[in-house]
């Protein structure tokens, strides 16, 4: 009985992947994955690209140094 519930469970979780469902993710927001620290973003002002880790972010956006911060 437990064996035709758990297949079951896998064939409806499989059935709904196909047609599109996306499962719930745990840990990082896909936005946080896409932003790691050696992306490259591009500063505000000044249109030089740093990573994100070197970078300053004011108000969302992002600045290469302190002298392109307003």
């Amino acid at each position: 009985m437990i064996l035709k519930l758990l297949i079951f469970a896998i064939a409806a979780v499989l059935i709904y992947k196909f047609f599109g469902g996306k499962l719930p993710t745990f840990g990082k927001s896909p936005h946080e994955k896409k932003l790691d620290d050696d992306t490259l973003v591009e500063c505000t002002k000044c249109h030089t690209y740093v990573t994100v880790k070197e970078s300053i972010i004011v108000n969302g956006k992002y600045y290469c140094s302190p002298e392109c911060t307003p």
